[in-house]
């Protein structure tokens, strides 16, 4: 069952992926379909999105994107185990240099249309912008906000309790990814 708080705690940064299994352009055109239709500050609508979910421009999109970095001895996904497709998430600066908290709104309306369809993603805000638009060709006047990495997940993602107050995800010997999350008592604030 895909209740919002099921779809919320699957929803996790998947950064492995079973390469082969592609996402088809009207999936992710159906992603995006979810943003658009996400609220907008001052409903400007600033943002465009760059899908990509063939192996030639994903192969122009992965070198310029940085993947974790609790993970220093981690360069990222090997072959076999990078995204499928990404999103690259831009500003139109023809419309306004400000697109708010548009982009959180609307890659969370991403990412929960993609649980909702068993696959996963991870947004990636370390990113070599003015390489990556250079090797799409991405219009001077769209600045890269963000790109999500999307495939069907090839690890497993678990929540954690905080422990110490320390917020660093790990993986353990069997490359499982834990996701410390602080409790529920402890981010409501009582007056």
């Amino acid at each position: 069952m895909n209740n919002l708080k099921d779809l919320i705690r699957r929803n996790r940064s998947y950064r492995r992926f079973y390469e082969e299994e592609s996402i088809p352009q009207y999936i992710l055109e159906g992603l995006v379909d979810l943003a658009r239709l996400s609220p907008s500050a001052r409903n400007a609508q600033t943002l465009k999105y760059f899908i990509s979910c063939d192996a030639e421009t994903n192969a122009k999109i992965f070198p310029h994107l940085s993947w974790a970095g609790y993970l220093p001895n981690w360069d990222g996904p090997v072959k076999g185990e990078r995204p499928s497709a990404y999103v690259v998430v831009l500003n139109d600066t023809k419309i306004s240099d400000n697109y708010f908290c548009d982009d959180g709104i609307a890659i969370q309306s991403i990412l929960l249309g993609a649980v909702e369809q068993n696959l996963g993603g991870c947004i990636i805000g370390s990113v070599d912008r003015l390489k990556l638009s250079n090797a799409l060709n991405i219009p001077k006047h769209l600045k890269i906000v963000e790109v999500i990495a999307l495939g069907k997940p090839r690890e497993q993602v678990v929540i954690e309790d905080l422990k110490d107050d320390n917020i660093k995800y790990w993986r353990d010997e069997s490359q499982t990814h834990h996701v410390p999350k602080r409790a529920l008592d402890e981010i409501i604030i009582k007056c």
